[in-house]
């Protein structure tokens, strides 16, 4: 309850409005844009906090080193295997599998660099799961974290892809450095 208070009011010393609430489904997948800072994760693991979540992020392995490891795991994060052969995606359902509770946190873009090619891994995990997907975002130009809610999967991650695409399009939402982040297909 402290963090949670020392979350929010560092939210609102930084300027930033939360706008949105946590799902109470105890196993969702959270899709959150646009990725374009380090500085995404921190301002989102504060905001989440602030709601009185507890959110999880997939991180390499390697960076589960002591003491930083202890750290990590405190914050949410799960060590994910990413070398040669290692299948990210069934890794992540064994989690959902293995937990009661487990709000992951992943950004499709998959890199804060400029891509037009998302990836469908939040898709498959939610579809073969069955578990909700939150749409999520960071607007560095408003300043405004946001939960939009649930979005609807269908049976095409690809068309799902460019709905999030239009969506977002449509919302303005600009990511910290507004060059790395493009809605186009």
């Amino acid at each position: 309850m402290l963090l949670q208070k020392i979350c929010k009011w560092i939210l609102r010393v930084l300027g930033w409005k939360s706008i949105g609430e946590l799902s109470t489904d105890p196993r969702i997948i959270i899709i959150g844009f646009p990725h374009t800072s380090g500085w995404d994760f921190i301002i989102s693991w504060i905001f989440y906090i602030s709601l009185g979540g507890t959110a999880n992020i997939l991180i390499k392995r390697e960076f589960f080193f002591w003491p930083v490891g202890l750290i990590l795991k405190k914050m949410g994060g799960i060590p994910i295997d990413r070398s040669k052969g290692a299948n990210v995606i069934r890794q992540v359902i064994r989690q959902f599998n293995e937990r009661e509770y487990m709000h992951l946190a992943i950004t499709p873009e998959g890199t804060r660099k400029r891509t037009k090619r998302w990836k469908a891994g939040f898709h498959t995990i939610a579809r073969t799961v069955g578990i909700p997907v939150f749409l999520s975002t960071f607007d560095w130009g408003r300043k405004e974290m946001t939960i939009w809610g649930q979005f609807e999967l269908t049976d095409d991650a690809q068309a799902d892809i460019q709905r999030l695409k239009d969506f977002l399009r449509e919302k303005g939402i600009r990511g910290k450095h507004p060059d790395q982040f493009t809605t186009d297909y």
